[in-house]
């Protein structure tokens, strides 16, 4: 799957994909929130996402769903949505540059609260 520019991740989610932020508490206090993105802790994100877990969150709903992992910089998101596929979601993906390339494309931001998945 390719990785999606900032403009692409914000088209796709509001087409429906699944926009998930896996920066720590602390980044996401300093440098805000991204607008309708869930916010999963990288620790747990294989169980909140794959459909087959006990464990799953509502939105993961077959795996076949767009999934794109945001981090701070775009690193951690590569290896979380590698990560994903391997469990079977063929269209995870994460977002070149992460959060940091989001706020430098002008896109909005907000100061939360934040829909925090644990």
């Amino acid at each position: 799957m390719d990785r999606l520019t900032p403009q692409q991740a914000r088209t796709a989610t509001a087409a429906g994909a699944l926009l998930v932020d896996t920066r720590t508490e602390v980044q996401r206090r300093e440098q805000g929130e991204l607008p309708g993105a869930l916010v999963i802790d990288r620790t747990v994100l294989e169980w909140r996402l794959d459909p087959a877990s006990p464990d799953r969150i509502p939105e993961a709903t077959g795996y076949d769903l767009l999934v794109i992992v945001v981090c701070r910089q775009g690193y951690s998101s590569s290896l979380a949505a590698a990560s994903l596929r391997a469990l079977g979601l063929t269209r995870a993906t994460d977002m070149i540059g992460g959060f940091e390339a989001w706020v430098a494309a002008g896109l909005p931001t907000h100061t939360g609260p934040a829909d925090e998945r644990r």
